[in-house]
């Protein structure tokens, strides 16, 4: 053996003494937790509860950092940029795969700049409307889109948000025309469609829950496959009214790419413990979201099948791509 393949030798087994020191001694200050939208969304609740877990299974404190806008390319470019240390990490959903399409310019790219730790769970969607629209069913609302296209206003988290996708799909398979009207978040586009500022939105089903169960709004469907345990008799919109359409969520936990792996081993760990705790699972089942753990490399499968899939879709319906 040479000498410089002794010293590379002795460097390699430096740098792994050194990244086993860096893991044990993680983490060594609060955790930085983005969530990439506005207060009062999905993502913000899932941030928050899941955070205090976060907090509890690691000895540290979890801070949660909402910074929404652009669909939420903002609090994901922060995620992908930063120190990739395992201090800070982002909760997102399936916009993160969408996007990789629908925004022409992204400042990073999501299968290279972050890498997955778990999966959440997933929860349909839920078309609701302002009380003061004259329909009682999904069926009542179809009609109504078709008979007068363009004139329903709908609320959503920005351009690229998961309530603007849905919409955009049941447009492009229900045969139907909508105004799209963006808000900062997926809460402030729900309390704007309680308040009367628009005609209907469809925001992931733990967003809208509370409002409709205080009767602030009325829900008519929700978009997945079967129906939502959380409101079993809500009937789906392919069930109801467009067979062709189905559109659900999922949610997952991401750290920037080039996280040492053992430190992601570990938040893995302490996600999955969180998720299998009864009252979390209350709390998440509750708000309309099914809890389901995953390893890192199957939340990566997932966001690379949905990258591919959401980019077939967008093409397909011709839905604008932003520049």
């Amino acid at each position: 053996m040479t000498r410089f393949s002794v010293r590379i030798i002795l460097l390699a087994v430096g740098l792994g003494f050194a990244a086993a020191a860096h893991t044990q001694d993680y983490p060594n200050r609060p955790i930085r937790f983005i969530v990439p939208f506005a207060p009062g969304g999905t993502s913000d609740l899932v941030g928050r509860v899941l955070g205090a877990k976060i907090s509890e299974g690691l000895g540290q404190t979890v801070v949660v950092d909402n910074r929404g806008g652009a669909g939420s390319t903002i609090g994901t470019q922060l995620a992908a940029k930063a120190s990739p240390d395992g201090h800070t990490i982002l909760v997102s959903h399936v916009g993160l795969a969408i996007n990789e399409t629908l925004y022409a310019n992204l400042p990073y790219k999501a299968l290279k700049d972050l890498a997955p730790v778990a999966k959440i769970g997933s929860t349909p969607n839920a078309v609701v409307v302002t009380n003061a629209l004259p329909v009682k069913t999904i069926q009542d609302f179809i009609a109504m889109a078709k008979k007068e296209p363009g004139k329903l206003d709908y609320g959503s988290g920005g351009v690229g948000s998961t309530g603007h996708l849905s919409v955009a799909l049941l447009e492009y398979v229900g045969g139907v025309k909508f105004n799209h009207v963006p808000y900062k978040g997926g809460g402030p586009s729900v309390a704007a469609t309680a308040a009367g500022q628009v005609h209907f939105a469809i925001p992931a089903l733990p967003t809208a829950t509370p409002h409709v169960r205080a009767g602030r709004l009325r829900i008519l469907a929700v978009t997945g496959a079967t129906r939502s345990p959380t409101m079993p008799d809500v009937p789906t919109v392919a069930e109801a009214a467009v067979p062709e359409y189905q559109f659900a969520s999922w949610f997952g936990i991401f750290v920037p790419a080039g996280t040492p792996a053992a430190v992601i081993s570990r938040l893995n760990r302490v996600i999955v413990q969180a998720l299998e705790s009864a009252d979390l699972r209350e709390q998440l089942t509750r708000a309309g979201l099914d809890p389901e753990p995953s390893t890192p490399d199957e939340l990566g499968k997932i966001l690379r099948a949905d990258v591919a899939n959401w980019a077939k879709i967008i093409k397909a319906a011709g839905i604008p791509i932003n520049r």
